[in-house]
């Protein structure tokens, strides 16, 4: 069965990545991935989008990135797809407001797969916690590049306000321009986590990103200055 507090524990630093992001190589992918999660990221999702992979390597390289997470017991999730995310048996899918239905999915993926659904409003957030959604991603935090579909920022007071209307017990990470530089204002606004592409897989050293965001992360959690 699905563990909200697990997933909530885990997703502290939330690695998203593709080939998009590696030079459209599932090499490089995976080993920024291992990286990634030697640094301590306790989330990974397969996002590749505008890929120049097969469906067999795509599928090749979610399987060897589920390997990883969970020889680091990080939890895996699958961007949109949610044949692959079934195929792979995924530990979860994470769905954008335009993708298939929360009860759509819920129908195909069974009780056993966490669901993940972006909300960019309260009413969206709304919307999935009553729908039954595992986890909630929110943002944009701030601009990004990364994301093309990312919508324009609402910012940390954004995020406050999505937490303020659906309570403590929702997990929620943020996701969109986040920085190790402004992580803790993310976390301070009621992030149980934050979501990164860029700030982990274009570092020079992923494995040391990976680490100083699980520090803030950590020091946020054990009410530390930050």
């Amino acid at each position: 069965m699905r563990n909200t507090e697990r997933l909530r524990d885990k997703m502290g630093v939330y690695f998203v990545i593709g080939t998009q992001d590696c030079g459209y190589s599932a090499a490089r992918t995976l080993e920024i991935v291992e990286q990634a999660l030697k640094g301590g990221a306790g989330t990974l999702q397969l996002r590749d989008k505008g890929s120049k992979l097969t469906r067999e390597e795509k599928a090749r390289l979610g399987a060897e990135m589920k390997r990883l997470a969970h020889q680091y017991q990080a939890i895996f999730f699958v961007n949109d797809d949610v044949d692959l995310a079934i195929d792979l048996q995924a530990d979860g899918v994470h769905v954008g407001q335009d993708d298939m239905h929360l009860k759509d999915v819920r129908a195909l993926v069974g009780e056993s797969m966490y669901i993940g659904v972006s909300a960019g409003t309260v009413e969206e957030a709304r919307e999935a916690m009553a729908g039954g959604a595992d986890c909630i991603g929110v943002g944009a935090m701030y601009a990004t590049a990364s994301k093309a579909d990312a919508g324009e920022p609402i910012g940390p007071a954004g995020l406050g306000q999505i937490r303020e209307a659906v309570g403590g017990s929702l997990p929620i990470v943020g996701i969109g321009g986040i920085t190790l530089e402004n992580a803790a204002a993310v976390l301070a606004a009621g992030a149980d986590g934050v979501a990164v592409i860029s700030a982990i897989s274009k570092a020079a050293s992923p494995e040391q990103a990976a680490r100083e965001l699980n520090e803030v992360v950590n020091r946020t959690r054990n009410g530390q200055p930050r």
